[in-house]
């Protein structure tokens, strides 16, 4: 099974961990991703303003190409870019007069109406692997790890691009307890994490990101696992303890699914992406030395 995949900015950078994981279990469970050639960013946010159509090319245009490359669906992995790619898919299946404008603008290429869906790896997992073969691949059972399952604002907004409705997290659930882990009952699942106010409004971010770890700290979670680059980053930052003191280390560690994904098919801890911070979760699995 090939399918076209768009990896994005962050994963080739500082989200390294997300995609070697992901491809590798993929490979693992029989399936390839073909990389989208030549691709751009995908604008790492989708414009609100309806004038702002210049912001949309980005995305239509990353669209085209998994068209061009003869593929009806596109695979993403980072968060932000899959809410961006199905925001302007949608746009572009809907409104007939901004879609006249931009196929009118990129007027070198053939016009583009929707005709690619875009899907998340989570979705992928669930209805094309199935949670029965992810069990029966299972070589490291994650074994009862207490998991919060945190998806943030962009898996869920707006309801007609989420993977599913506002405030389930089946879809997390079901991967995480194939795993043989046990998914907690977490009510900051969909809570901002503070987003890109951590440049404009360092405070506010701060609470939003203190309030949801606190929140996994309470219900007992052993791990925070997410999709999402940026949150991964604002979490990862300065943590209050306490009123009087601040830590570099996460509270609990903080990791993306398609490590643990990795991890439970029995690939080594470097393709998991454990290091650093992240190599004291292999001591909390009783697993300490690479493989």
């Amino acid at each position: 099974m090939i399918l076209s995949y768009f990896p994005g900015c962050t994963l080739k950078t500082k989200a390294k961990s997300l995609e070697i994981s992901a491809l590798a279990s993929l490979a693992e469970l029989g399936v390839v991703l073909e990389e989208l050639p030549s691709w751009n960013c995908c604008g790492a946010v989708y414009s609100l303003a309806k004038d702002d159509l210049i912001h949309q090319l980005a995305p239509v245009r990353i669209l085209m190409k998994a068209r061009d490359q003869g593929s009806e669906r596109l695979i993403t992995i980072c968060s932000m870019c899959y809410n961006t790619l199905a925001r302007a898919n949608l746009m572009m299946r809907q409104d007939e007069k901004r879609r006249k404008t931009i196929n009118l603008f990129m007027e070198e290429e053939k016009d583009y109406a929707g005709e690619v869906e875009v899907v998340h790896l989570l979705s992928f997992l669930r209805d094309d692997i199935g949670w029965d073969r992810i069990r029966e691949k299972t070589k490291r059972p994650l074994n009862h790890l207490k998991i919060a399952p945190y998806y943030g604002c962009t898996l869920h907004r707006p309801r007609e691009v989420g993977i599913e409705p506002p405030g389930q997290v089946a879809l997390m659930t079901a991967l995480f307890e194939a795993l043989g882990a046990s998914v907690l009952d977490f009510a900051a699942a969909d809570l901002c994490c503070g987003s890109y106010q951590t440049l404009v409004n360092p405070e506010a971010a701060e609470n939003a990101r203190d309030g949801i770890l606190e929140e996994a700290m309470k219900i007992g979670a052993e791990a925070l696992v997410l999709s999402c680059p940026l949150c991964d980053y604002n979490l990862r930052r300065k943590y209050r303890r306490d009123a009087g003191s601040e830590s570099d280390r996460p509270a609990l560690p903080i990791l993306y699914f398609t490590q643990l994904l990795s991890y439970s098919l029995g690939l080594g801890t470097e393709t998991c992406g454990f290091a650093g911070d992240d190599a004291s979760f292999l001591k909390l699995l009783g697993r300490e030395k690479a493989s």
